[in-house]
């Protein structure tokens, strides 16, 4: 009988923790984007582009962002320490993937609605046994998605602090990290300010 190989269990963990401190304070998970709220989309992004089961960090109105939106897709933590930064919420996201058996995880901001499935899709693709590190690039500038083999996710906890996230740890392994061009199928703006906002439908 023939060996089937297992088809590798990629979790997609977005980070949508922030208050939108430069936004007058709205959180961004919450801002509107043709219709529905920026989290929704972020969501899709990940489950269209291949990303299965999909964890999602809530800070900032965590409440109001599970009334308003529709998770129900998705299993989601709450991060009680957002305001550390980002960090936190990397740490919180993996932290809860322990228990799912997932081969690596793909994670994703929220706030950066110009990257889609499309994006998603191309940096799973990258992802071999002997691949656990890789990201998108626009230009050649290392941006998001970025995806982390399991063997690799409790050192990058480790270094997770303040707004850093995973840059830190990315930055010291820079030799084993694929770069995965996604300039033509994806934009990787951020809405960070009120002027970012013109990139909202």
């Amino acid at each position: 009988m023939a060996h089937t190989q297992r088809i590798p269990v990629i979790a997609g963990v977005l980070l949508a923790a922030g208050g939108g401190r430069r936004l007058g304070g709205r959180p961004k998970a919450l801002l509107e984007h043709r219709g529905r709220p920026l989290v929704e989309h972020a969501v899709r992004s990940l489950r269209n582009g291949g990303c299965g089961p999909v964890r999602v960090v809530l800070g900032a109105a965590a409440e109001e962002v599970r009334a308003r939106a529709d998770l129900s897709a998705c299993s989601v933590t709450v991060n009680a320490l957002w305001e550390e930064g980002m960090g936190s919420s990397l740490r919180a996201g993996l932290g809860d993937l322990g228990g799912l058996e997932a081969d690596a995880a793909l994670v994703l901001l929220v706030d950066q609605p110009g990257i889609g499935p499309e994006a998603v899709a191309r940096v799973l693709s990258a992802y071999r046994s002997r691949m656990t590190l890789a990201a998108a690039s626009y230009d050649g500038k290392r941006g998001h998605p970025v995806l982390f083999g399991a063997d690799r996710w409790a050192d990058i906890t480790a270094g997770a602090v303040g707004d850093q996230g995973a840059r830190t740890y990315l930055q010291a392994h820079r030799d084993a990290l694929t770069l995965v061009e996604c300039s033509d199928v994806a934009e990787a703006y951020d809405i960070d300010t009120t002027e970012d906002l013109r990139h909202l439908a």
